[in-house]
């Protein structure tokens, strides 16, 4: 008794469990065969591949970076400007300067 208490409690769980199973069978009978899906993708599974291995071939090879090279500000100013809005600075340099709004008045 103690069984059928606990699978009246489960049975959503159940019922669940078996719809997600039927679908996943039919998805496999109507989709296609690996060989298939083989045949179609092998050109971009040998380029990644090829890829991967020049990229760790380059990764070997390569010299380790310098540990001062972590800190180099060289180009920082650039992405700073790239990545940042700088509305005062260019209001400063729109902004009119005092001379020039005296000789407006004049």
């Amino acid at each position: 008794m103690a069984i059928r208490e606990r699978l009246l409690a489960l049975k959503l769980h159940i019922a669940v469990a078996v719809i997600s199973a039927g679908v996943f069978a039919v998805f496999l009978h109507s989709g296609p065969s690996l060989s298939a899906l083989l045949s179609f993708f092998w050109p971009l599974l040998l380029s990644t591949g090829v890829f991967l291995l020049a990229v760790s071939v380059l990764l070997r090879i390569s010299p380790p970076q310098h540990p001062d090279a972590a800190g180099c500000p060289a180009g920082e100013d650039l992405i700073d400007y790239v990545a940042g809005t700088h509305y005062q600075q260019l209001a400063a340099e729109a902004a009119p300067t005092e001379e020039s709004e005296v000789e407006k008045l004049r």
